[in-house]
């Protein structure tokens, strides 16, 4: 085994850890099998997952086994941790579709071939529970004044917390139990806020098996700026293109602040630290070369290596004022003359993932937030209507907006959509 603790000390993956000296000897002197939890909630996942899903290839790169748990039967109650309401219910149609889809997405990062890793699914035995049986045999291991003692606990008492919820630690929990007594599974990972789930897990199997078992978390990764991590105009920054386009996912790592360079390389590639080391270095508008490297390196992993260098192309030619060449990698549009034609100019961009309203739209052009454009000239007038006029140029875009055949909308300084006329 090599030195899979320090490796992920060394990228920044370690928040808390439940006995950092005996997990750091284990990981690096035998295979140890290991889990982290995905609840189908959506169809796809999204930046916020990339840290578990780093940490496990790292540690599968380190000779250790993951087991990626896909929560079939935890979805169809919804984890409070990090919640201020209670989640929308879903049916089982909708998280077993969600359920497959993630699969499909996990092993983007982990290799499940010749028995390397295992993909589960909790339903497969919280489904089939017997309530009483289960008070019995795990609820009675745990204590509400421990349980209420967690901050994800306390913050919920606060706007209201339902009996279904408060039982979701109880089957992660179980969770752990089974992944142990079925695989040896000795390690939960998961985010800073899975903290009092994870430990609640490990507590579980050493009061029934007498087992040692450990619990490891990463840190909430947050951006320099302040915004909220993988938080774009449209929402959550997701993993699947029919969610968020891939021109829009490379774009958005991109944009980082550069003060946020160097932790995202090494959170979110696999490049060696000492090359990191030396790409953080840049200054100025060199920085920008390392943000390249971050934004191809991801989304090659995500997306394949081919859109990723159509979006690198594509960022090229924009930022040389040249959209022509662009518009087949970024996001586009095609509308027709007839459904252009008298367009507000709000409509048409809430119509884009520039904006994720026509409010949004609204503010932008008279709070100059991001400040929108037609090509290279900026919108002064929510009252604008569009005019297609082949071959007139833009005017200073103060009543009437004309556009061509090809046009480049732009939010901000590096946010592009293509709107494309079919006569």
């Amino acid at each position: 085994m090599s030195d899979g603790f320090d490796i992920l000390h060394e990228r920044g993956f370690i928040k808390q850890c439940s006995d950092e000296q005996t997990l750091r000897k284990i990981l690096n002197n035998e295979q140890v099998t290991f889990y982290a939890g995905f609840d189908p909630t959506y169809s796809s996942l999204h930046a916020g997952h990339l840290v578990p899903l780093f940490a496990m290839a790292h540690l599968q790169r380190a000779g250790h086994k993951p087991i990626a748990l896909v929560g079939g039967g935890t979805a169809r109650i919804g984890d409070p941790s990090g919640r201020t309401e209670m989640r929308q219910m879903l049916s089982i149609t909708e998280i077993k579709k969600n359920a497959e889809c993630l699969k499909k997405q996990i092993a983007l990062f982990i290799d499940f071939s010749e028995h390397k890793a295992l993909m589960v699914d909790n339903a497969d035995w919280l489904c089939e529970l017997n309530y009483i049986e289960f008070l019995r045999d795990i609820g009675r291991h745990f204590s509400v004044n421990r349980m209420l003692s967690f901050e994800t606990y306390k913050m919920r008492l606060e706007t209201g917390l339902s009996f279904i919820e408060f039982n979701y630690q109880l089957l992660q929990s179980y969770d752990y139990l089974v992944l142990y007594q079925k695989y040896g599974c000795k390690l939960q990972i998961g985010g800073d806020d899975q903290w009092g789930n994870i430990v609640s897990g490990m507590e579980l199997v050493r009061r029934v098996e007498s087992a040692d078992v450990y619990a490891l978390t990463h840190p909430l990764v947050t951006r320099a700026d302040g915004k909220k991590m993988g938080k774009t105009e449209k929402g959550a920054l997701f993993l699947d293109s029919a969610s968020t386009e891939v021109y829009d996912f490379y774009q958005y790592w991109i944009n980082i602040p550069d003060q946020d360079v160097e932790k995202f390389l090494l959170l979110y590639t696999f490049l060696p630290v000492l090359e990191i080391k030396k790409l953080a270095r840049f200054k100025d508008n060199e920085i920008n070369r390392a943000k390249e490297v971050l934004a191809f390196e991801l989304t090659s992993i995500v997306h394949g290596k081919e859109k990723a260098e159509k979006s690198r192309q594509a960022a090229a030619a924009l930022f040389k004022k040249d959209g022509s060449a662009a518009l087949d990698a970024m996001p586009s549009l095609e509308l027709t003359i007839s459904e252009l034609s008298g367009m507000n100019i709000t409509d048409l961009f809430s119509k884009t993932s520039l904006c994720s309203s026509k409010s949004d739209a609204r503010r932008l052009i008279t709070e100059g937030g991001g400040a929108l454009y037609i090509n290279d000239i900026k919108v002064k007038d929510i009252h604008s209507e569009v005019i297609y006029i082949k071959d007139k140029k833009n005017n200073d875009l103060n009543s009437a907006i004309y556009v061509n055949d090809t046009n480049i909308l732009r939010a901000g300084k590096k946010r592009y959509f293509g709107i494309i006329i079919k006569e």
